[in-house]
C-alpha cells in the first residue's frame, strides 16, 4: 500500500516533466553586435571586456563599419534549413528595413553558432537598429522564431 501511494504519487510530479519532448528544431540565442572600423566585436576573448566595448561602439557611432548577429541553433533533422535576419532600423527619422538571408551548415548532435552581418554602404544606409526578428526555415515553412523586444 505505501509503495503504490508513493509510486502515484512520483507519477503526478514527474508527469509534466516528460510530457512534452523538446522541438526538434530550436533557436536558443540570438545577440547582436556592433563591428569596428577593423571588423571586431570586442578587443579580448573577456565577456566583460566585449560588452564594455559594446557600450563604446553605441555610444560612437562613427567607430562602427557594421553589425553582427552571432545565432546559436539546434536541429536534429538533417534537412537543409536557412537563417533569416529581418531588422527594423532609422536613418534621419526615417524607418528602414534590411533581410539577410543564408543557408546554415548541417547540423551535429550539439547546438551550432552561425553569424551573419550587414557591412559596408548597407550598414550605412540601413542606420541604427532598432528591432530585429530571427526565423528558421525548413523550405518555405517556419520552424524556429526567435525576436527582439520591440518587434
Amino acid at each position: 500500500m505505501r509503495a503504490l501511494k508513493f509510486l502515484s504519487l512520483f507519477l503526478l510530479l514527474a508527469g509534466p516533466l516528460v510530457a512534452a519532448p523538446p522541438p526538434a528544431i530550436r533557436l536558443i540565442k540570438v545577440l547582436p553586435h556592433y563591428l569596428d572600423r577593423e571588423g571586431r566585436h570586442s578587443l579580448s576573448p573577456s565577456l566583460y571586456e566585449r560588452d564594455a566595448y559594446q557600450a563604446q561602439l553605441r555610444k560612437h557611432p562613427a567607430q562602427r563599419s557594421g553589425l553582427r548577429f552571432d545565432v546559436q541553433w539546434k536541429s536534429h533533422r538533417a534537412a537543409p534549413l536557412k537563417l533569416r535576419l529581418d531588422m527594423r532600423g532609422s536613418q534621419a527619422s526615417q524607418p528602414t528595413t534590411a533581410t539577410i538571408e543564408t543557408a546554415l551548415p548541417r547540423p551535429g548532435v550539439f547546438s551550432k553558432w552561425s553569424s551573419v552581418a550587414l557591412v559596408g554602404a548597407e550598414y550605412k544606409a540601413f542606420g541604427e537598429l532598432v528591432a530585429w526578428r530571427a526565423t528558421l526555415w525548413d523550405g518555405d515553412q517556419r520552424v524556429a522564431e526567435q525576436k527582439s523586444f520591440l518587434w
